[in-house]
């Protein structure tokens, strides 16, 4: 039935923006160390942009440091250039075989800084759902206009889209919760 695909497609939809959220969530620097600091950092590997973690090894031997192993010694200024470049905002040390990152423990005042953009996040993520809730409704209307659907299933599907939208929405929450939570730890 037309109208059970588009909600599952809405599931789907809604999945892969609580996906994106826990990836642009995981990018935020807590004070921990996490090796997802470091995704999206590219450097000039023998004459082509490569991801970092394609050229070195990225380890966290403990809670305030991520270290990198390049593959080739000879990487190491291409690697440290790459995140002197990226907006991660922490000052790579090099002793000649591994590059270590300092992971600086964060002030309360930029604890709250950060808790705020995790706020703004999770509201752009909220505002996501409610858009796909949207589209999914007009297929849904759609649908029934063209009598592919009956006014009967119009009114579940659209409850259903409903509730998929509340459950997405209360996701976002948790996450964004969760989040915060580890940001406020010191």
């Amino acid at each position: 039935m037309a109208g059970e695909q588009i909600i599952k497609d809405f599931k789907g939809r809604i999945d892969k923006t609580l996906d994106d959220l826990r990836r642009e969530l995981g990018k935020i620097r807590t004070g921990r160390a996490n090796t997802s600091l470091l995704d999206g950092i590219q450097v000039d590997s023998y004459g082509s942009k490569m991801p970092l973690n394609a050229v070195a090894t990225i380890t966290v031997p403990d809670a305030r440091t991520i270290m990198i192993k390049p593959f080739d010694r000879s990487q190491i200024p291409a690697i440290e250039k790459g995140i002197n470049e990226s907006s991660i905002g922490i000052t790579p040390q090099n002793d000649g075989t591994v590059i270590r990152l300092p992971i600086p423990a964060l002030t309360e005042e930029r604890r709250k800084d950060i808790a705020k953009q995790v706020k703004k996040r999770g509201e752009e993520h909220k505002i996501a759902v409610r858009n796909l809730r949207r589209d999914a409704n007009d297929q849904i209307k759609t649908q029934t206009k063209e009598n592919a659907l009956s006014t009967d299933d119009e009114k579940r599907l659209l409850d259903q889209a409903q509730k998929e939208t509340d459950a997405g929405i209360a996701k976002v929450d948790e996450i964004v919760a969760r989040k915060e939570k580890e940001v406020m730890e010191i």
